[in-house]
């Protein structure tokens, strides 16, 4: 424990803590643009012009207005071409992580949006079914119409057959009358 440290004072027992609070999202932003800006044909063209510029001007510039003479083997061009690219793989990698990161989540919705797409395609492919199977149930209009002829046909052939027994005694009862009327004509 930090506590049984009796070598050094309460007050310089602490760690070193820093105030320095910077937002994750902001500097992974600015990484982000670092990265793209340093990927782009602009930026090698501009870093092209500007060592071709500063070879130049410390190789043929009188030699008391050259800054990094080409007798030190141009030592603070190669310096400040290591910070940059001490600075720049970190920062690019840093961004990579973030795209990672979003592809990641991108890839996880994709994923939940396919198993919806799917849970709905298969409950439509059953409710289809369902449709099919209740369609074959249900009759046709040839079959409709085949049982309406029937029941007509039946029911024409009732008609006759009630029809013919009570048509006999109203012919006779007709027949009469016209045989009576007819006796009276004689």
């Amino acid at each position: 424990m930090s506590h049984d440290r009796l070598d050094s004072p309460i007050g310089a027992r602490r760690g070193f803590k820093t105030n320095l609070r910077l937002d994750p999202e902001k500097f992974g932003r600015a990484s982000e643009a670092f990265a793209r800006a340093m990927g782009t044909g602009g930026f090698l063209i501009g870093m092209t012009f500007f060592c071709a510029a500063w070879l130049t001007w410390n190789t043929l510039a009188p030699e008391s207005l050259q800054f990094d003479p080409k007798s030190l083997n141009f030592t603070l061009l190669t310096l400040l071409l290591s910070m940059q690219a001490s600075y720049a793989a970190p920062l690019i990698l840093l961004a990579q992580n973030r795209q990672d990161d979003r592809d990641r989540v991108k890839f996880e919705q994709d994923r939940q949006r396919a198993e919806r797409n799917l849970a709905d395609t298969e409950y439509l492919a059953r409710e289809v079914v369902a449709l099919r199977l209740a369609l074959e149930e249900m009759a046709t209009r040839d079959f409709v119409r085949d049982e309406l002829r029937d029941l007509l046909n039946e029911f024409k052939s009732e008609l006759t057959v009630v029809a013919k027994p009570a048509a006999k005694p109203a012919a006779k009862t007709a027949a009469k009358p016209a045989t009576k009327s007819g006796a009276a004509k004689k």
